[in-house]
C-alpha cells in the first residue's frame, strides 16, 4: 500500500498508508467517537470541509450500506483511522469503505495513532491538517484554511416535495442548510407533506407555501456566517411553529438575539449525554457540531434553556414559548440504539395541531 502522511498546522507529522483515494487534501481536523455510523458520518453534510478521525480502532468492518446514507455524496475532506477493514462482514454490505471512498475520490489514511491525535485535540482544540503524499509538505500553508461557503455548497439547489402515504395531515417547509435525509423521513412518516427549500429562500417564499410548520435543518460551518439566513428567520418568528436542529438551532438562537461560540473540540459521535432540565431525564444522543449557543446570552431574550450537555454543561436545546419555536443541538432523527429522542418530532406535530385547531 502506498505511503501517506498526515501533517498538522502545528508541524506534527504522522506516517501511514493510503486507502480510498490516494492524494492531497486539506481540512479542519476533528474526531468522532461513535463505534458505528460509518456511512452516516461520511455522508453527513455537517462534516463539509473537515478531515475526520474515527476513534474506534477498526473502520469499515461492516462495510457501506447504501440505505444508511444521509445524502447523495460524501462531504468529509478526508478520513483518518487506526486500521481499516478491507473485507467487511455484513449481509447488508453493498461495497467496502475502500471502494466507496475511491468512487467519491476521498482520501483516507490508516495506520495513524488516533488515540494520541484525539488526546491532542482534546487538550489543544481542533486544528487544520493535510493528508498528503509528500513528507516535506509545508505546514505553514495550513494556517489560512477556513471552512467557508459550506451551507451554499451542501443545500439543495432547487425545491422539491416529499409526500406521505395517504392524505397529508400537515404541510411543512424544511429549510435545507445541509440537511440529513432522516429529518425529512421522520416528518413524512408522521403524515407531513414536506417541501424542501434552498437555504436562500426568502421569508416571503416560505410563507407563500402556507406552512403549518417550519423545520430548520442541520448543516456545516459557523452559524454566524449565515447573515441573510438569520435575517429571514427573524421575519418568520411567530408565523408558524418552528423546530430547529443543529445549525438550524444555532441560527434560530442568533435570530432571537442570542450568541454562539466555537467549541474547543466540538461534540461528534453517537454517545453524547444530554439532560432535559424540565424532566431531569438524560438521553444518549447523536451529535456533530463545532459551535454552540452561549447559554448565558439566552436570559436577556426571554428564551428558556431546556437541554444541557452532561459532559461540559453547554447548551443543547432551547424553548421559545412566546415565538412558538424550539430547537435542539443534538440530532433527534439519529440514533445508535433506542429512538427516545424522536419524541421531538411528535412535539413539533403537536404544536402544529394546536395551531390548526386554534384557526378553525
Amino acid at each position: 500500500m502506498e505511503k501517506g502522511f498526515l501533517v498538522l498546522a502545528n508541524g506534527k507529522k504522522y506516517e501511514g498508508t493510503f486507502f480510498g483515494a490516494a492524494g492531497d487534501t486539506v481540512g479542519e481536523l476533528v474526531f468522532t467517537t461513535g463505534m458505528t455510523g460509518c456511512v452516516e458520518s461520511l455522508t453527513d453534510p455537517s462534516y463539509y470541509g473537515q478531515i475526520v478521525i474515527f476513534t474506534f480502532p477498526q473502520f469499515g468492518n461492516y462495510g457501506i450500506c447504501d440505505t444508511d446514507m444521509e445524502s447523495t455524496g460524501i462531504h468529509v475532506r478526508g478520513v483518518v483511522v487506526r486500521e481499516f477493514c478491507p473485507e467487511p462482514s455484513n449481509f447488508r454490505c453493498d461495497e467496502t469503505v475502500d471502494e466507496f471512498l475511491k468512487r467519491h475520490n476521498i482520501v483516507g489514511i490508516a495506520g495513524i495513532d488516533t488515540r494520541e491525535l484525539t488526546q491532542m485535540l482534546r487538550d489543544d482544540g481542533v486544528i487544520n491538517a493535510a493528508i498528503t503524499k509528500y513528507p516535506d509538505f509545508d505546514c505553514s500553508t495550513l494556517t489560512s484554511f477556513r471552512v467557508e461557503g459550506s451551507v451554499e455548497a451542501t443545500s439543495t439547489k432547487e425545491p422539491y416535495t416529499l409526500t406521505p402515504t395517504g392524505e397529508a395531515k400537515y404541510n411543512v417547509v424544511l429549510m435545507d442548510y445541509g440537511a440529513k435525509k432522516s429529518i425529512a423521513n421522520n416528518l413524512v412518516k408522521r403524515g407531513c407533506k414536506v417541501t424542501v427549500l434552498p437555504y436562500s429562500a426568502s421569508a416571503e417564499d416560505i410563507m407563500a407555501l402556507n406552512p403549518d410548520g417550519i423545520m430548520l435543518s442541520n448543516g456545516p460551518g459557523d452559524p454566524a456566517d449565515n447573515v441573510e439566513v438569520v435575517k429571514t428567520l427573524k421575519k418568520l418568528f411567530g408565523k408558524a411553529p418552528m423546530f430547529g436542529i443543529c445549525l438550524g438551532h444555532q441560527m434560530m438562537a442568533i435570530a432571537a438575539g442570542a450568541k454562539t461560540e466555537k467549541l474547543k473540540f466540538g461534540h461528534r459521535g453517537a454517545n453524547q449525554p444530554v439532560k432535559d432540565l424540565e424532566t431531569g431525564r438524560v438521553y444518549i444522543t447523536c451529535q456533530n457540531h463545532g459551535y454552540a449557543v452561549n447559554a448565558d446570552s439566552l436570559a436577556s431574550i426571554g428564551a428558556k434553556l431546556r437541554y444541557i450537555n452532561v459532559n461540559d454543561g453547554t447548551c443543547e436545546g432551547v424553548d421559545y414559548p412566546e415565538l412558538k419555536a424550539f430547537s435542539m443541538q443534538f440530532h433527534p432523527e439519529a440514533h445508535g440504539g433506542p429512538r427516545d429522542c424522536e419524541g421531538a418530532f411528535d412535539r413539533f406535530i403537536s404544536m402544529m395541531e394546536v395551531e390548526k385547531n386554534a384557526s378553525r
